[in-house]
């Protein structure tokens, strides 16, 4: 089945590929999910996997997107092939054959999903994130990988399925995303050799641009003028952090969903070699915070520390308490990290 493959894959990776098609091709029914509230890599990871699995295992299997919320794509991601077959969690009532999870280290975070990965006959995980509470068989985990678009790019080429241009364009917003334009650390000669590889396949990297980076609507920008405002620097210009308050989205119209790519401005301050955005969610008395590093800084121990997770890079975390709690709580372990390692070289 596998075919020569312009990437390199690794023994122990090209057994996990193996064995995940084993499944596909015993299982007559497929469910697909990614975590809570999905970004790009989520939502392009698994509708790129739903396609793969359909060119290659497609007849006489029903092969099913489900969201681990009860709420629509997040706006930013409506525009990929496929973003309207996503099926919500809580309205699947099948008890499927084979339940694949991506782009997620733990259950915990399938919320709605959980329940129908747990009735699924057998259950496989294709992940970059480090596990803590491996689950799945296999649960493949390669956390060099800089993004689970990545992988599911190779598994394509594995299972050689000949790539479409909506399966590139899904899989291009994934490593695009998740490298931040290829920008963050993880941006490797990987992310770049597979980026190639799907431009080369029909992804127009202009109009996932477009849609991701360019396409913001008018009160998001306002939210953003807000936010950009708050900026503070601490720890001697080695920490940026901002925030944003329900009010603040009531003010300026901004969605709850458009809000995750706001860490990126407070990142973006020169010096900074770590960055905090918090951001009071929907449900009274939750805040949702994001982290975002530079240089040799790990912000995922202090996701992890705060009931998240994530990369070295990029994390997140949800924590009960009021906006000045929570920074009370992640500030010092975000001083910590940041103390123990040396400066990036960012003037001040």
């Amino acid at each position: 089945m596998a075919m020569a493959c312009p990437v390199a894959i690794g023994e122990a990776q090209r057994r996990d590929f193996a064995s995940i098609a084993a499944l596909v091709e015993g299982a007559r029914t497929i469910v697909l999910c990614a975590h809570t509230r999905p970004d790009g890599d989520a939502v392009g990871s698994v509708l790129a996997m739903a396609e793969v699995v359909r060119a290659r295992w497609g007849e006489g299997r029903e092969v099913t997107c489900l969201l681990a919320d009860d709420g629509p794509v997040p706006s930013t991601y409506r525009f990929l092939p496929g973003s309207d077959t996503f099926v919500a969690a809580s309205a699947y009532r099948g008890d499927p054959d084979l339940f694949i999870a991506l782009d997620l280290p733990t259950p915990s975070r399938l919320n709605h999903a959980r329940a129908v990965m747990e009735r699924s006959r057998a259950v496989a995980v294709i992940d970059h994130h480090p596990a803590d509470e491996p689950f799945g068989t296999p649960h493949l985990t390669r956390t060099e990988a800089a993004a689970t678009g990545v992988l599911v790019t190779e598994f394509a080429l594995f299972a050689g399925v000949e790539l479409t241009p909506a399966m590139a364009n899904d899989l291009f917003c994934a490593v695009q995303t998740d490298t931040g334009r290829f920008q963050y650390q993880n941006a490797d000669p990987e992310a770049f050799k597979v980026a190639s590889l799907l431009v080369d396949a029909g992804a127009d990297p202009s109009w996932v641009s477009l849609n991701v980076y360019q396409s913001f609507r008018l009160p998001y920008l306002h939210l953003e003028s807000i936010v950009m405002g708050r900026i503070v620097t601490l720890d001697c210009g080695r920490i940026a952090y901002s925030y944003a308050t329900r009010a603040d989205l009531a003010h300026t119209g901004a969605e709850d969903d458009e809000c995750d790519g706001l860490i990126d401005s407070v990142r973006s301050i020169r010096g900074a070699e770590a960055a905090l955005f918090l951001k009071e969610s929907p449900t009274p008395g939750v805040v949702r915070g994001n982290l975002r590093a530079k240089g040799d800084v790990d912000v995922s121990a202090v996701a992890r520390a705060m009931g998240g997770g994530g990369h070295r890079a990029a994390a997140g975390f949800s924590a009960d308490g009021t906006i000045d709690d929570v920074f009370a709580q992640v500030f010092p372990l975000l001083r910590e990290v940041v103390s123990g390692c040396p400066p990036c070289g960012g003037a001040r």
